[in-house]
């Protein structure tokens, strides 16, 4: 229904045969629930003349309102704060301090005796935030809409994937971002709609509108390009959402039958199809390395959690359910600790989540409930106007909502920001805008807003460099932009954030030697004169 529905390009056709007769109202039904034909009214509710300010039915212009004043109160008790708590030195009542000007962090270190040479992770991660990515540069601009863009694990490879069939491999290492390979993507229907590396770099696999996965070698004389099939029981099928297992012997997917598949590449076929949720998987992973615990996002608007020891087609239960939106999922994200992930919805929220605490059974209900009375279509409609107020479902067990990003057209992607450079302390998402949002992840607060103009469209994926400040977007505009930090304020005891001591435009490295301002600069040469006028002078005198 409405926004639940994801299927972009492909659907069945109700026409039989040349002979048969054609059914009108089912064809019609069938173009209405797959956005290729819309109803106009002239006037009325459908030119929303008569409507009062708060009807429901009114969709409101993209991205909602940022939550000026989120609640925390579950993640200021959670292990969360008091992890950022205890690294910070903070009582575990306390608050988090404010971003230490880098002259202080390096000070710090200077003191510890002197003897570290390296900066430990918490300082990487305290510098890193004062110097976030502010500046977008254009890398490329295809004349088809840009699905997927990720880096590899190690940030030497980002793997671009497009409308016109071509997945795209470039070297990015050494602040490069050069081509070296273009594979041409088979049994393409609309688009690719998901790619993912393998573990160790040397391969890659996608996904589109087919009874099959695909997968590709990188490196090598020889070109590898295999079809993996699912073999599934629907007649129309995508694999929304895949991913490698940890030990590269599987591939997880979620489909649009509303079951996720496991291939085993030892055995060489699909291992297990489970029945995961009453509408499309738009979403799935592992919880960590171990590649033990599975997590999934649904069109029914829950994310579910599975046990791979204990999961097969006979017994598909999952072993908890998480319950707080009040529309589908659109995407999933892991924080790699076994414990926390992040779902992004058609409710234009993201919601933080505790596996430790799973959703009763009355707040699933409620939440399918909400799922079902939505009558909207994301993909060419405005959200409506409730969905600017905080829904809240009655047992919602997340841990923090954030607010102030749109999430509409396709299904866009969220993540955690990196574990090496910022410990985890972002989330940032795609934004319908065609913007990049950054939050806070304990305070739900937006702490910057990536646009410059670059994109004319939606952004629909995001990738933050494993080790590096730079962030690379995706968007239906056909370009893929680099972000990275651009210096127009120096950080000493005076900084102000109107602009006025530009140095340099020059050094995007988080880690490149502090320069002064030009008012520092211009003191110290003040200073330099005069103490040659007096040295001049004392020289006179003898």
């Amino acid at each position: 229904m409405g926004s639940r529905n994801t299927s972009e390009g492909r659907s069945e056709s109700p026409i039989g045969d040349e002979d048969e007769e054609v059914d009108y109202a089912a064809l019609v039904s069938l173009l209405l629930r797959n956005g290729q034909l819309r109803i106009l009214q002239v006037g009325g509710r459908g030119g929303f003349d008569d409507l009062d300010e708060e009807d429901d039915d009114y969709n409101i212009p993209c991205c909602p309102e940022t939550d000026a004043t989120p609640d925390t109160s579950k993640i200021d008790t959670s292990g969360l704060k008091q992890n950022r708590l205890f690294k910070a030195g903070q009582p575990h009542n306390g608050a988090i301090p404010k971003t230490a000007p880098v002259v202080s962090t390096l000070g710090r270190r200077q003191f510890d005796g002197g003897t570290r040479h390296h900066s430990t992770h918490d300082e990487r991660a305290e510098v890193t935030s004062g110097f976030l990515p502010n500046t977008g540069t254009q890398l490329s601009n295809f004349t088809s809409k840009v699905f997927c863009g990720t880096y590899s694990k190690d940030g030497n490879v980002f793997l671009s994937a497009c409308q016109d069939q071509y997945l795209r491999v470039y070297d990015v290492s050494r602040d490069r971002f050069k081509k070296f390979r273009q594979i041409r993507a088979q049994d393409v229907g609309w688009s690719v709609l998901d790619t993912a590396f393998s573990p160790d770099g040397g391969y890659i696999i996608y996904s589109s509108w087919s009874d099959t996965i695909h997968i590709c070698n990188l490196y090598g004389d020889f070109d590898t390009h295999h079809a993996l099939e699912l073999n599934p029981s629907h007649p129309q099928f995508c694999a929304f959402s895949i991913q490698f297992s940890s030990d590269n012997k599987e591939i997880l997917a979620g489909a649009n039958n509303g079951n996720m598949y496991i291939y085993d590449r030892e055995k060489g076929e699909r291992t297990l199809m489970v029945d995961a949720h009453e509408d499309d998987v738009n979403a799935i992973c592992f919880a960590d390395d171990s590649s033990q615990i599975l997590y999934s996002g649904g069109d029914d608007g829950l994310c579910r959690v599975w046990d791979r020891r204990t999961l097969s087609e006979e017994d598909s239960r999952p072993v908890g359910t998480l319950a707080g939106h009040s529309d589908g999922i659109t995407f999933v994200e892991t924080k790699g600790d076994t414990h926390h992930l992040i779902s992004n919805s058609k409710d234009q929220s993201i919601k933080l989540w505790d596996l430790r605490y799973f959703s009763e059974e009355t707040a699933i209900d409620n939440a399918r409930r909400a799922v079902a009375q939505q009558e909207w279509d994301y993909r060419w409609q405005r959200a409506p106007r409730r969905s600017r107020r905080k829904n809240f479902i009655k047992g919602d067990t997340s841990l923090m909502t954030y607010r102030g990003h749109g999430v509409l057209h396709t299904l866009l992607r969220c993540r955690f920001s990196p574990q090496f450079s910022t410990d985890q302390k972002y989330i940032y998402a795609a934004c319908a805008t065609g913007k990049v949002i950054i939050y806070d992840t304990l305070t739900g607060d937006i702490v910057k807003k990536l646009d410059d103009q670059m994109h004319s469209t939606c952004v629909r994926d995001v990738s933050w460099h494993p080790y590096e400040n730079k962030i690379i977007s995706s968007g239906w505009d056909g370009r893929h932009v680099l972000w990275e930090y651009k210096e127009d304020v120096l950080y000493d005891s005076d900084q102000s954030d109107n602009g006025d001591d530009i140095d340099s435009d020059e050094g995007d490295d988080i880690f490149s030697p502090v320069r002064r301002s030009r008012r520092l600069q211009e003191r110290k040469r003040r200073d330099t004169r005069g103490r040659g006028r007096r040295a001049r002078q004392q020289e006179a005198a003898v």
